[in-house]
């Protein structure tokens, strides 16, 4: 009976545009499930629509079931669907940003998961989020070699999934500023069977454009490939980072030559709108990226020159320190 309404349930994922008929369904039987005692048709059946709640995007009901299975699975001491929950819980806590929170579900899955045998496909879920998480920390070498022996795990069992991995190492790649590696990369005879698709065209043309500096041809690649570039939440975070950076990197070389230059100026070399370019270029003094003010009647950028930083001041501190130091053991004696 079990096994019949997993396999009937499971035909409701392949029809587009049914989340709400899948939880539907799925909450009516866990409410019959519940009432037969069937626990771990039960416990299974809310699993999957923790899953379904991550996949939507819906959070807060995601955290309530999970909050509830965390306490039964530690009870009954399954392993295995306690793997499974914590991943999921993981990536829940990251769906909301709360990354602390899903660094400690990672850990604690990894632990439920190294107490028991753990399936090949469950392991690289996990290795995938790791990759993830590190990615996050801006740790892109480390993310990169999860995602490797992700893409080897699922590409050798001929699992779709793959090609996600493979775009997550394309993006360290590019993360990391060796962009001319991605065409290297893509030669490696696992990878051969993707290099054709419109996914991984995707990251070799943001390659390309960071490559080049180019801030043009980096807009132009995210409005060509939108669908595929702007769906996934990991993509799309980290090229609005390097989007950033190319844009910073723009500014101070436009800027570079001058000791006061005109913003229109400036927007109009850059290409783009007047509104960013002085946003951009505030936020940067700010951070002391470049050392200026802004003219808002004149509209235009005063560039300081740079000074060499003085450290009479820093030394004069120390040794006051150090004489405070000197009356204080005096003072004890």
């Amino acid at each position: 009976m079990n096994l019949a309404v997993r396999t009937l349930i499971d035909f409701f994922t392949s029809i587009p545009g049914s989340e709400s008929t899948q939880k539907q369904v799925l909450e009516d039987n866990i409410d019959w499930a519940r009432q037969e005692k069937r626990i771990f048709l039960k416990q299974s059946l809310e699993t999957r629509l923790v899953a379904l709640h991550l996949e939507t995007q819906s959070y807060r009901p995601a955290l309530s079931l999970i909050d509830g299975l965390l306490k039964e699975l530690k009870r009954l001491d399954d392993k295995l669907i306690l793997t499974e929950v914590h991943l999921l819980e993981s990536r829940v806590y990251r769906g909301i940003g709360n990354f602390p929170k899903s660094k400690a579900a990672l850990t604690s899955a990894r632990t439920a998961a190294n107490s028991i045998y753990c399936p090949p496909y469950l392991q690289a879920q996990l290795d995938l989020q790791s990759g993830i998480l590190h990615a996050e920390d801006k740790d892109y070498k480390t993310a990169y070699s999860y995602f490797f022996e992700v893409f080897e795990n699922l590409s050798t069992n001929d699992d779709p999934k793959a090609l996600t991995a493979l775009k997550y190492m394309l993006l360290c790649k590019i993360m990391l500023n060796l962009p001319e590696d991605v065409t290297s990369l893509l030669q490696i005879k696992l990878a051969a069977r993707y290099v054709q698709l419109r996914e991984v065209d995707s990251m070799r043309a943001v390659a390309r454009a960071h490559q080049n500096r180019n801030l043009a041809e980096f807009e132009q690649a995210l409005k060509d490939y939108r669908e595929e570039l702007s769906t996934d939440p990991t993509i799309r975070t980290h090229l609005a980072a390097l989007y950033d950076t190319l844009l910073e990197q723009n500014l101070l070389r436009i800027v570079e030559p001058y000791s006061v230059v005109d913003i229109d100026h400036v927007a109009e070399v850059v290409g783009q709108g007047r509104a960013q370019v002085e946003a951009k270029l505030s936020q940067m003094i700010l951070d002391k990226i470049l050392s200026g003010v802004l003219d808002q009647g004149r509209g235009c950028l005063i560039i300081f020159d740079p000074q060499e930083e003085d450290a009479l001041y820093g030394d004069a501190i120390k040794t006051i320190g150090q004489v405070g130091k000197v009356v204080d053991s005096l003072y004890a004696k």
